[in-house]
């Protein structure tokens, strides 16, 4: 097989009038351009040469990047046009065109378009084809169209809504791939092999491109808002039911030289931004929500850092704790209480400099919030602040060196919360939070083998009863009475602790393993701004499995992984163990089959009485299996089922089926009925006195 650094191909500059975005690929200047058509099957047969052609040619003018594609089928009348949501899979075929403009060959774009004219775009914050980030949404555009000898594609996309280093000649890396779920086939211009790592790392050289710059690099987006709320046939003794509001702001996006972009927004308007779903959370941890808010997605890679393969590696920047809602409360007959905190100026700068340096720096305010109520008995107003003023600062840097895409990265984030006396803040929110940390990757062999690390602290600093409120938390609970290790101190004023890691992964061949070692601290904290669910934990983990990625006469893939988990705390307590065995099987036709199996062994849980004793966790054996119809066809299927049995007598058993139809390219029918029946064999029933001090005396 070639290397990826051995393929490459040039775009073509615009001489004339660009071409128009229609589809047809009847423009002048599609003529100048050469013509990419060495195509190659990555599924269903690897290295074989596609069953029907695909022709590419590439343009770009000062503005922008122009992909044509020509899919050619024999078979015209079997091309579907189905429409979907944005960046959703569908039964259509698809067009996708990869970049990596700053050729670090570790992060970049994808664009796509199927034959029913549906786009989709993504980030890929890492050398991977999958962990790609939805919450890209670039400003371009791109048009399909169907005939009788197959369909046809344009693409533009605009240098502005790209990223890349500053310089007159450009060289970035380059895929190019057509996926036809009718015929299972998916064809790239370069190949990957499957049982490989890395993806950019692997990409050709797109070359020809020179004397751009990423477009305009001042913008200014100011608004002005209003609204009015007037509510009939309600309770007319509620003051807060009628209201008007009005705002006015704006957002500047601004180049600070060719590498780095300033983003600052006054009084921000996210109105547009999609609704958090609904949540129920009984659990002791809250709900996490996904970022949607334009200002906090653009460049979030630079500030929260990437996966690096990590589990339970800290999120040191939750943007969703900047905005949030207000953490105090009031009281009334009537209670008008803001839903989220408002934010007065936030600022970012982000980039990645030619040396490799990434760079990510963000600065927000947000004003005291106040909430009011009405007592209807004194007919008196009362107005109490529920969150105070915060400043918000995040700073990560990350410095890529050698060829293999290694990199280390510091992070530092800090959090200051202006409490006073006001609504009893101080009492439930700490001064002062502090954290930082270091992390690296060490790759070789393009991604095969990769040792990763951390190691991180913080400090929390407020007033005694709001560090008394951190202790009991649910994510320290100090207070536990049946452990020594730690203790619950409600006079002291500050909290600290660290973090550190190591793990060391087989990537790709025929086996592939892994192992990590995790600990946190009892007194580590972040959740100031950023985002941990427990402290006092000591986690392993360590898996290894089985691939064959070759078609075989009886199926097409195999896999089988073995995993172990187990935790413990700084105590010597083990909370968790456990072992499992997944497996999957692909068949010849496609549709694919698992069995899983799951076992935890007895163990002694921290967290399940909320801050009472230890509770103990019961063997239990978990089994479960499904059959799935092929992906991405007009009618999918699949059947599940799983049971599960503990050595106290508890059961559960889950049966579930989906169905999809797509009768046609607009329309879309699902069901997916699911049955379960459990029995829990330890169940609350009362408390009664004469206990031991572990449980209170009760």
């Amino acid at each position: 097989m070639a290397q990826s650094s051995q393929k490459s191909t040039r775009a073509t500059r615009i001489a004339g009038p660009p071409p128009q975005i229609d589809g047809v690929l009847d423009d002048a200047a599609w003529a100048t351009a050469p013509v990419i058509s060495d195509f190659v099957q990555k599924d269903p047969n690897e290295g074989k040469a596609p069953t029907v052609a695909t022709q590419v040619r590439l343009l770009y003018d000062n503005d922008a990047l122009y992909i044509a594609a020509r899919m050619l089928r024999p078979d015209a009348r079997a091309i579907r046009r189905s429409v979907s949501r944005r960046d959703s899979d569908s039964d259509a075929e698809v067009f996708l065109v990869s970049l990596d403009p700053y050729f670090d060959r570790q992060t970049g774009y994808t664009f796509s378009i199927n034959s029913g004219g549906v786009r989709g775009d993504w980030y890929h914050p890492q050398d991977q084809e999958g962990g790609r980030e939805a919450q890209f949404d670039p400003v371009w555009s791109a048009r399909a169209h169907v005939d009788d000898q197959g369909w046809s594609a344009e693409m533009r996309i605009p240098f502005s809504q790209l990223r890349f280093n500053a310089g007159e000649d450009q060289v970035w890396g380059l895929q190019l791939t057509r996926s036809l779920p009718d015929k299972n086939e998916r064809v790239t211009w370069v190949l990957i092999p499957r049982d490989v790592a890395g993806f950019f790392s692997r990409f050709g050289r797109l070359e020809g491109i020179r004397g751009i710059t990423s477009g305009r690099r001042l913008e200014l987006l100011p608004y002005v808002t209003g609204g009015l709320t007037y509510r009939a046939n309600v309770n007319p003794r509620n003051p807060f039911e009628d209201r008007s509001s009005g705002r006015i702001g704006g957002d500047l996006k601004m180049g600070l030289g060719p590498n780095l972009t300033l983003n600052a927004t006054v009084l921000p308007d996210f109105g547009q931004v999609e609704a958090d779903p609904a949540d129920v959370n009984l659990s002791a941890f809250e709900t996490v929500f996904a970022e949607r808010r334009p200002f906090f997605t653009e460049g979030s890679e630079q500030l929260a850092g990437l996966a690096q393969n990590f589990i339970n590696r800290p999120v040191y920047f939750y943007s969703r704790r900047i905005g949030a809602p207000p953490r105090g409360s009031t009281s009334g007959d009537f209670v008008d209480q803001p839903t989220n905190t408002a934010i007065l100026s936030a600022a970012k700068v982000t980039g990645r400099l030619k040396s490799g340096l990434s760079i990510g720096l963000l600065a927000a305010v947000t004003p005291f919030e106040h909430a009011r109520s009405y007592d209807t008995l004194t007919d008196r107003f009362n107005e109490v602040a529920v969150e105070p003023a915060n400043t918000f600062t995040v700073l990560r840097m990350q410095q890529d060196f050698g060829k293999q895409q290694s990199n280390a990265a510091f992070n530092l984030t800090h959090a200051h919360h202006f409490v006073d006396e006001r609504g009893g803040l101080q009492d439930i929110l700490s001064r002062d939070a502090v954290t930082g940390g270091l992390d690296f990757k060490l790759r070789t062999q393009q991604g095969k083998y990769e040792f990763t690390g951390f190691v991180g602290a913080s400090y929390v600093e407020g007033d005694s009863t709001a560090i008394a409120r951190l202790q009991r938390g649910s994510a320290h609970y100090f207070q536990r009475p049946d452990q020594d290790h730690i203790g619950y101190n409600p006079g002291r004023t500050s909290l600290s602790g660290y973090t550190a890691s190591l793990r060391h992964d087989k990537n790709a061949g025929y086996s592939f393993w892994g192992i990590q070692l995790i600990a946190r601290s009892p007194g580590f904290e972040i959740n100031d701004l950023g985002r941990m669910p427990t402290a006092d934990d000591i986690d392993f983990n360590a898996d290894f499995g089985l691939r064959n990625s070759k078609p075989h006469q009886s199926y097409r893939f195999y896999s089988l992984n073995f995993a172990t988990r187990a935790g413990w705390n700084f105590g010597g307590i083990r909370q968790y163990s456990n072992v499992g065995l997944n497996t999957s099987l692909t068949f010849n036709n496609f549709k694919r089959a698992t069995l899983n199996f799951a076992y935890n062994f007895r163990s002694e849980s921290d967290v399940l009485t909320r801050g009472g004793p230890l509770m103990g966790t019961p063997n239990s054996l978990t089994v479960s299996s499904g059959l799935n119809s092929r992906p991405n066809i007009p009618v999918t299927w699949s059947v599940n089922a799983s049971g599960a049995r503990d050595e106290l007598g508890g059961w559960s058993w889950t049966a579930r089926s989906t169905f999809s139809v797509r009768p046609g390219a607009r329309w879309q029918a699902s069901v997916d009925p699911t049955y379960t029946r459990s029995a829990d064999a330890r169940q609350y029933v009362t408390t009664k006195s004469g206990g031991l001090a572990v449980t209170f005396g009760n």
